[in-house]
C-alpha cells in the first residue's frame, strides 16, 4: 500500500445531526464512549497498511483538528508516513469547497506532490471496519478506471445514497445519486445496492476527471452526482461488494447521518454480541484517551428505606466516570460523567462531562457535553415538555440536549 494515498473527506456540515453538529463537524461528533466518528475511517487506514493520509476539512473543524493532533500524530514523517489536515486554501479561486469532487480538485497540487500511483477517496463520517487493501487489490487486478465500494441497504433507505446496478462481473451499469424512487437489486425486492462513498482511482486518471468536471458550469462537482455517473458506459467502473470474507454475508456499515441512525448505531454497541466489536484486538480502533482514572461504581445501601446502589447493566462506561448510587441501563456513558444517587439513566447516550443530579430520570436521550441535569428532573418522559424546554426531538422520539445547555 506504499503507492496509495488516502483522502478523507471530513468537511460536511451534517445538518441532519443538529444540534450535535452546531459546534463541530460531523466527523468530530463523539461516538461509542470516547471515540469520534472519524476514528473508524482513520483506523481502517492504519489496519489496512495505509500510512499516508490527507484529511480535508471545512465546516467548524476546530475540534476535529484538535482531536487529530491529540490522537493521530504517531506516524513517522521521516518514513514518508503522515496524517495531514488540509483546510480550504483557495489556491485555485476564492470559493470554498463546492462539493466532494471540488474538495479534491482544489488540493490537486498537494496530491500531485505526494506522487502516489493510486488515490483512495473516503468519507470521514461512517461507522464500519473495512480492509481497504483488498479493495485496492481488486481495483488493480481488474484493471478498472474507478472502483466503488457498495453494500445492500433497505429499499426505503435508498433515497439517502447513490444507488447502483451491476452485472455478474461487478461492472457498474448505472449510478443514480439519491434517487426519489430507488430501484431494488434484481431478485431482491427489499434491498437496493448503495455506494459507500469509498472510491479508488489511478491518480492520473482522477486528475483528468476532476479537471474536466471543473469546466462544467452546471456541475455540482460531486463524486456521486457527477464524477461517477459521467464515466458509466465510457470507462470501466467496477463495484466492490463489501462482504465478510469468511461468511460472504453483509458486513456492518452505518451512515450515522441522522439523529436516529446515530442513536441506533450507539445502541448497537451495548448488545451482548454486537456486530461492531470494539474489543477485537486484531482490528483496533484508535482514538485519543485523556489521562483519566478508571470508572467507579459506589454505594450499595440496598437495605435502606430508599435503596441506593451504583450499578450499570448492558452499558459502556468511560474513563473517569462515577456511578454514585445511581442506576444505568442499556446506555453509552462517555468519559468523566457522574450519575448521582437515586438517578436513573436508560437507553441513553451521555457525552463527556455530563452530570445527572439526584433522583433525576433520563430515558432515550442524547445529552451533549457539559450538561448538568438538575436533581429530580425528568428527560425523555414527556416529549411536549422537552420541546418546551428547547430540546430537539428526533423522528424516532429521541430527546437531544445541545452542548453546554444550562437547565434550572
Amino acid at each position: 500500500m506504499h503507492n496509495v494515498l488516502a483522502l478523507v473527506l471530513a468537511g460536511g456540515k451534517g445538518s441532519r445531526l443538529e444540534p450535535l453538529t452546531r459546534d463541530r463537524a460531523k466527523p468530530a461528533v463523539p461516538f461509542g464512549c470516547g471515540y469520534r466518528i472519524i476514528d473508524f475511517t482513520l483506523s481502517n487506514c492504519i489496519n489496512s497498511g495505509l500510512r499516508r493520509m490527507l484529511v480535508l476539512t471545512q465546516y467548524k473543524a476546530a475540534s476535529l483538528d484538535r482531536h487529530i493532533n491529540l490522537g493521530w500524530r504517531f506516524l513517522c514523517r521521516e518514513l514518508n508516513e503522515f496524517i495531514d489536515v488540509l483546510p480550504p486554501q483557495q489556491r485555485l479561486d476564492e470559493n470554498w469547497y463546492q462539493g466532494t469532487a471540488d474538495a479534491v480538485y482544489q488540493n490537486i497540487y498537494t496530491i500531485e506532490k505526494i506522487g502516489a500511483e493510486y488515490t483512495l477517496i473516503l468519507s470521514g463520517d461512517h461507522i464500519y471496519k473495512m480492509d481497504y487493501s483488498e479493495l485496492v487489490r481488486d481495483h488493480i487486478e481488474a484493471g478498472a478506471d474507478a472502483t466503488v465500494a457498495c453494500i445492500p441497504v433497505p429499499l426505503h433507505e435508498g433515497s439517502d445514497f447513490g444507488i447502483m446496478h451491476i452485472d455478474p462481473d461487478h461492472n457498474v451499469l448505472s449510478f443514480d445519486e439519491k434517487p426519489a424512487e430507488p430501484e431494488c437489486i434484481p431478485g431482491d425486492p427489499e434491498n437496493c445496492l448503495a455506494s459507500m462513498g469509498v472510491y479508488v482511482f489511478k491518480t492520473d486518471f482522477l486528475f483528468e476527471q476532476l479537471c474536466q468536471d471543473a469546466t462544467v458550469a452546471d456541475s455540482r462537482h460531486d463524486f456521486g452526482h457527477n464524477i461517477i455517473p459521467s464515466m458509466i458506459g465510457t470507462r470501466k467502473v467496477r463495484a466492490y461488494p463489501f462482504r465478510d470474507k469468511n461468511t460472504g454475508e453483509r458486513c456492518y456499515w452505518r451512515d450515522v447521518g441522522t439523529l436516529d441512525a446515530y442513536y441506533e448505531a450507539n445502541m448497537d454497541l451495548v448488545h451482548v454480541d454486537p456486530q461492531l466489536n470494539l474489543y477485537d484486538r486484531t482490528w483496533e480502533v484508535r482514538t485519543y484517551h485523556p489521562p483519566l482514572p478508571p470508572p467507579k461504581f459506589v454505594f450499595n445501601d440496598a437495605d435502606e428505606a430508599e435503596p441506593r446502589v451504583g450499578t450499570a447493566l448492558d452499558s459502556i462506561v468511560g474513563l473517569g466516570s462515577i456511578v454514585s448510587g445511581g442506576h444505568v441501563e442499556r446506555s453509552v456513558i462517555s468519559p468523566d460523567v457522574r450519575i448521582n444517587s437515586w438517578a436513573h439513566v436508560e437507553d441513553s447516550i451521555l457525552f463527556e462531562g455530563v452530570d445527572i443530579g439526584r433522583h433525576a430520570k433520563v430515558r432515550k436521550a442524547i445529552i451533549d457535553k457539559n450538561v448538568h441535569i438538575p436533581a429530580g428532573m425528568e428527560i425523555g418522559y414527556d416529549p411536549e415538555l422537552d420541546k418546551s424546554r428547547g430540546f430537539t426531538i428526533s423522528e424516532g422520539g429521541v430527546t437531544v440536549i445541545p452542548l453546554g445547555t444550562q437547565l434550572d
